[in-house]
């Protein structure tokens, strides 16, 4: 009960917003530190967060490919982790939020990309320079959070952007942090 009542202490932004969910399977095997929860359970409180504070936004699962998720803010987190443990995907392809987004025409404004950290995009376009193709392409400005449920030293996240913020573990402030961001606050 108190984590939906927390909900409400974080204030929209009013952006469009990508929800992107890895659902790799490390993701069930990586532990948040101090949280005695795996990362994909983490990632998904966090993103519930999100969903139930924005009017616009869109769950997406990602590993070496991106699909939508039939995912809304009215639902459970039990039901949520059920939805994306119930995937099953390869390695992880950080790179997809962005080149689905834009072959798609999908009209994002601030991308929040929840991983573990273990990436490997095979090839593909290093993600800050896909997030820096969409936005070219698209005329959007948008912002990229990279919430990584594990420390390492990957990043997918360009620290010269002042675009694209990193943001490792899970805490109280990270929802708040995430919606600063967006907004441009932080």
């Amino acid at each position: 009960a108190a984590f939906y009542l927390s909900f409400k202490h974080v204030e929209p932004t009013g952006k469009n917003t990508g929800l992107f969910l890895d659902v790799s399977g490390s993701m069930g095997r990586a532990d948040v530190s101090g949280m005695n929860m795996t990362a994909r359970e983490a990632s998904a409180c966090l993103a519930m967060v999100t969903a139930r504070t924005e009017q616009n936004y869109q769950f997406y699962g990602f590993s070496h490919e991106l699909v939508t998720l039939d995912i809304s803010a009215k639902q459970m987190l039990k039901d949520v982790i059920k939805t994306i443990t119930g995937l099953r995907f390869g390695s992880t392809n950080c790179a997809l939020p962005f080149i689905y987004a834009l072959e798609h025409k999908v009209p994002i404004e601030h991308f929040v990309v929840y991983t573990d950290n273990e990436t490997n995009s095979h090839g593909s376009l290093q993600p800050s320079v896909a997030l820096k193709q969409y936005r070219q392409k698209t005329g959007i400005n948008a912002t990229l959070t990279v919430v990584a449920m594990t420390a390492n030293q990957f990043s997918i996240a360009d620290p010269t952007d002042p675009k694209m913020l990193d943001v490792v573990g899970m805490s109280i402030d990270t929802p708040t942090i995430i919606s600063e961001f967006a907004k441009g606050n932080i």
